[in-house]
C-alpha cells in the first residue's frame, strides 16, 4: 500500500494491547478508519484523557484521579484488614464482586528474579509500612496462582508472620459450577489439601 505510514503506525499501536496479533491489530485499524471514524476520535480521546489525567493512588497504588482512591477514602471500610493484589485489575475484580469489605495495596507487579524484578520494584517497603501501621490485623494475600505469584505471596508472607500479623491467602479449589471431570488435575488436589 502507498502512503500507509499512519496506518502502520496504527496498526502497530493496537499490537501493544494483550494478545493481540498483527491480524487482530489490522482488523480493528480497518474497521474504524472504514467504519466508525467518530470511534476512532472517541478512542483517541479517551486515550489521552486517560494518560494525562489517571495516576496511581499515594496510598494503596491503584488507579486514580485524584491523589487518592475512594476506596481508601471510605471511611467506613474495616482498616484492621488489607488485602494485597498484583494489580489494578486485580483489585478491581476484587471490589466488583462486593465480598470484601477491607483496604487494598496494588503491589507494581510481582517478584520474578528471572526477569530482574525484585522487592524494590514492586513496593514491598511501602506495603510493609503500611501493614505495620498499627492499624492492620490481618494481611489477605491475593497474588495470582502462578509461580511468581505464589513466591510473591510466600516472601510477603514470611516477612509480615515474623512481625506478628495474621497473613492469609485466597483459597483455591474447583470453581462453582463445574464438573468435577472437567476440572484440571492440579485444581482438585489442591482443593482436596485445602478443603475445609
Amino acid at each position: 500500500m502507498a502512503d500507509s505510514s499512519s496506518l502502520d503506525v496504527l496498526i502497530e499501536a493496537l499490537r501493544r494491547l494483550p494478545g493481540v496479533g498483527v491480524k487482530s491489530a489490522s482488523r480493528m485499524a480497518f474497521h474504524l478508519l472504514q467504519h466508525d471514524r467518530p470511534g476512532t476520535q472517541m478512542l483517541s480521546r479517551a486515550l489521552q484523557d486517560a494518560a494525562a489525567n489517571v495516576r496511581h493512588c499515594d496510598r494503596c497504588n491503584t488507579f486514580t484521579e485524584s491523589p487518592v482512591c475512594q476506596v481508601c477514602m471510605d471511611a467506613r471500610r474495616d482498616a484492621t484488614k488489607l488485602c494485597v493484589v498484583e494489580t489494578p485489575a486485580d483489585q478491581a475484580a476484587l471490589e466488583r464482586t462486593g465480598a470484601f469489605r477491607g483496604y487494598y495495596f496494588v503491589l507494581m507487579g510481582r517478584l520474578s528474579p528471572l526477569d530482574g524484578i525484585g522487592p524494590k520494584d514492586i513496593g514491598l517497603q511501602k506495603l510493609f509500612d503500611r501493614a505495620l501501621d498499627g492499624t492492620v490485623t490481618e494481611v489477605i494475600l491475593a497474588t495470582n496462582f502462578t509461580a511468581e505469584g505464589e513466591a510473591t505471596a510466600h516472601v510477603i508472607g514470611e516477612a509480615l508472620r515474623q512481625r506478628g500479623l495474621v497473613v492469609t491467602r485466597l483459597a483455591r479449589g474447583v470453581p462453582a459450577g463445574s464438573e468435577l471431570e472437567y476440572v484440571d488435575l492440579g485444581t482438585i488436589a489442591h482443593a482436596l489439601v485445602d478443603r475445609r
